[in-house]
């Protein structure tokens, strides 16, 4: 009995706190690449990654979660069904596919059936998100969602009934759990996270996440908790410049302390559901200049020992990434995970700060102080 009154309330000082593990999986790029379709397909769907992230623009481009490579797994409905989703800050809705889809991208993932759930309720409401290469419509309805042990009941959550073109037969995923704020958020559906704050079942109102480097194991979403295992530098706090996506306000990106692009300001969002850096296209030009890479980004294997650490100066510190970070290897072959894009915002340039950035930091993204938080990791 004693052992068991203190187990509880070891659990009592912990607070509601769950991790998500996620899984390193190869890339839809990567798919592509091996099965000799990626050039045709990168011809035959052009796009603009900064669509995603522009106020008022109804195009989201799909081709974002081309090369994610971190994936969780979530479960809806009594009894649970299974969905292997992208969690990302760069989005708010949850949707699934679902058994009224009959399209090829749908038929080979994993699709919610409501009529197997006795919690599902449906609504009259429709959901529609267009993409770069088509949209994806479908209904929404309300569910048990369960999130590594928490359940949020009553979730609001798409069931895509179409999806665009033949981009998700390739995914290795099936879905997307957006964890950004709810003003960008489809047909007005309330994000998760904001259900599990409303529902008081997480302790407190952050989330963090670890993106392991090299192994296949070890990446996690934590909601609800810092671990402190991850912190042992210290926590760098950076305020939100806009309570849309987790957007911050960089002062300058500098070359052995010389400032080489941002240099008047810029905006930045960190997102875990975009795997490059992806610059505006006047920076990627230099960048690619000043690294010795081609304008494809190709750059010679025996030049990346002497490349020096980008250095990314936010809230008045710099935050390196260095080269083993930013130079991707592939088949004896390396190239820069920099992607240059149009970036035509109210706010001058927008830079995109993905998984590249995020794997040098353990980043934690608090909602009750609306900052963003940076230690960086060994």
């Amino acid at each position: 009995m004693k052992l068991l009154l203190l187990l509880a309330l070891v659990g009592l000082a912990q607070g509601f706190q769950t991790r998500v593990p996620l899984r390193k999986m190869k890339s839809l790029r990567q798919r592509l690449q091996e099965q000799g379709l990626l050039e045709s397909y990168l011809e035959q769907h052009p796009y603009n990654l900064a669509a995603k992230y522009i106020p008022g623009m109804a195009v989201e481009s799909l081709e974002n979660y081309m090369d994610d490579e971190y994936f969780g797994t979530i479960s809806i409905g009594t009894p649970p069904q299974e969905f292997t989703v992208v969690f990302d800050t760069g989005s708010s809705n949850l949707w699934v596919p679902s058994v009224f889809c009959a399209s090829p991208s749908c038929r080979n993932h994993n699709r919610f059936n409501p009529a197997e759930s006795s919690t599902f309720l449906s609504t009259n409401d429709t959901l529609f998100i267009a993409y770069g290469t088509g949209s994806m419509t479908g209904i929404l309805g309300y569910d048990t969602v369960n999130v590594a042990g928490i359940n949020v009941r009553n979730q609001i959550f798409g069931l895509a009934e179409t999806e665009p073109g033949d981009f998700f037969y390739y995914t290795p995923f099936d879905g997307i759990l957006g964890l950004a704020f709810p003003s960008i958020a489809s047909s007005g559906a309330t994000p998760v996270f904001d259900n599990m704050m409303m529902e008081n079942l997480v302790d407190r109102h952050l989330f963090s996440v670890y993106l392991s480097r090299n192994s296949q194991s070890g990446s996690f979403v934590l909601f609800g908790a810092i671990d402190p295992y991850y912190t042992t530098r210290g926590i760098s706090w950076i305020p939100l410049s806009d309570e849309t996506y987790w957007q911050i306000s960089m002062e300058s990106v500098s070359i052995n302390g010389t400032p080489v692009a941002c240099s008047f300001g810029c905006q930045a969002i960190v997102d875990t559901g975009t795997t490059l850096l992806a610059i505006p296209i006047r920076a990627f030009r230099t960048l690619m200049r000043l690294l010795g890479a081609s304008s494809s980004g190709e750059i010679s294997c025996e030049a990346v020992s002497s490349l020096p650490n980008l250095i990314f100066h936010i809230h008045g510190k710099e935050f390196p990434v260095p080269p083993r970070a930013y130079v991707l290897r592939s088949n004896g072959y390396c190239t820069l995970a920099l992607q240059g894009m149009d970036t035509p915002t109210e706010e001058g340039e927008l830079w995109i700060l993905g998984d590249v950035f995020i794997r040098e930091y353990y980043v934690i993204f608090d909602r009750a102080n609306n900052k963003v938080g940076l230690s960086q990791l060994p």
